[in-house]
């Protein structure tokens, strides 16, 4: 199928320079694009690739548009946010091109009595729902996935196959929750005494809010006491942990296999880089972002951008470094020491002169 680009543009907004009539069939890579595509720039370094590409129509910025045009002859469509028009393009051709659902309960599913299951979602081969579930309009539940007992799923929310989802859970409108998710474990929570540990039960929920979108083998473990809280338009990677008691908070990011502690406050619009670690307990502000690979140990009162690793070297190199490392106490000490024997010697001649 193709879509004319007038159309289009149209409807995703921008300026279109060229023929509006030309007929588009999807989106492609520069390098890759061919006369019935269309591409994007976001990037200026790949002026000279986009100078050449073959697609049918380029989006890029108004910037970036007098230097590629003196090469590309194409159509161009001019935005302010060549990526984001990217985005929403991406998801109109997804939209077309995806396989039509089929509103009902599959035949083996396994449905308690008193779920409330609303007739236009779609409910696949072998899931589980349990006593008490009420799921909204035009949601898909995926073959093999857990509803727990109470739980709640709002209008035009999609579960991947496979997707766990405990107890009294609740997520909000347009959800996304990719496979092998689980939503709603036991955090981990335990006393000692005498050497042996005891479990504490933990009564919390998850509540998670509209257009929030969870990746593949990711956990969100329910609070010991309270709720953990997953805000509207949180983006979560694959193979992230939240633990019991965590409150992210709304239009965050993570990337893949990031962690964060029991009880950690994290504010509105945060970036996390892949492998970041959250301590527990601590609170960061709306508007930080943290780099790949960093371990946030203390909270963060201000926007910004943190780093907390040691830069790559070679090894031998990294050895010589941790042996200074390990002396750091000893030359603080020996540093000390003579910043007063300075002192001592400046004051004897101040008072000599």
């Amino acid at each position: 199928m193709s879509t004319r680009l007038g159309d289009l543009v149209e409807s995703l907004g921008g300026e279109l320079i060229g023929d509006p009539d030309i007929a588009i069939i999807g989106i492609a890579p520069l390098d890759a694009a061919t006369a019935s595509h269309i591409t994007f720039l976001s990037n200026p370094k790949l002026r000279a690739q986009a100078s050449v590409t073959r697609a049918g129509a380029l989006v890029l910025s108004s910037t970036d548009h007098p230097v590629v045009s003196e090469a590309y002859k194409g159509v161009c469509v001019l935005t302010p946010n060549p990526y984001a028009w990217f985005a929403r393009a991406a998801q109109f051709f997804a939209a077309a091109q995806a396989l039509p659902v089929t509103p009902g309960i599959h035949a083996t599913a396994s449905v308690h009595p008193s779920a409330q299951i609303d007739g236009s979602s779609s409910i696949g081969p072998h899931v589980t729902i349990e006593a008490g579930v009420v799921i909204g309009e035009h949601c898909i539940i995926g073959a093999g996935s857990f509803i727990g007992r109470d739980a709640r799923i709002a209008a035009h929310t999609l579960f991947h196959p496979r997707v766990t989802f405990l107890a009294a859970c609740e997520i909000g409108k347009r959800g996304i929750v990719h496979s092998g998710a689980v939503i709603g474990g036991d955090g981990f929570g335990f006393a000692t005494d005498q050497g042996h540990w005891i479990k504490i039960p933990q009564t919390g929920r998850v509540r998670i809010g509209d257009d929030v979108e969870i990746g593949a083998n990711t956990t969100i473990d329910r609070g010991a006491l309270e709720d953990t809280v997953i805000e509207e338009g949180v983006k979560l990677d694959n193979q992230i942990q939240i633990a019991h008691n965590c409150v992210i908070g709304a239009h965050t990011a993570m990337a893949g296999c990031v962690g964060v502690a029991g009880s950690a406050k994290i504010g509105r619009h945060c970036t996390f880089g892949g492998a970041a670690m959250v301590l527990g307990h601590l609170s960061i502000a709306d508007h930080v972002h943290i780099s790949s690979g960093s371990l946030v140990s203390r909270s963060i009162s201000e926007p910004g951008q943190y780093t907390g690793f040691y830069p790559l070297a070679r090894n031998a190199e990294w050895e010589k470094t941790a042996a200074v490392v390990r002396q750091l106490d000893n030359m603080r000490d020996r540093v000390r020491e003579l910043e007063k024997l300075v002192r001592q010697l400046t004051a004897k001649h101040d008072s000599i002169s």
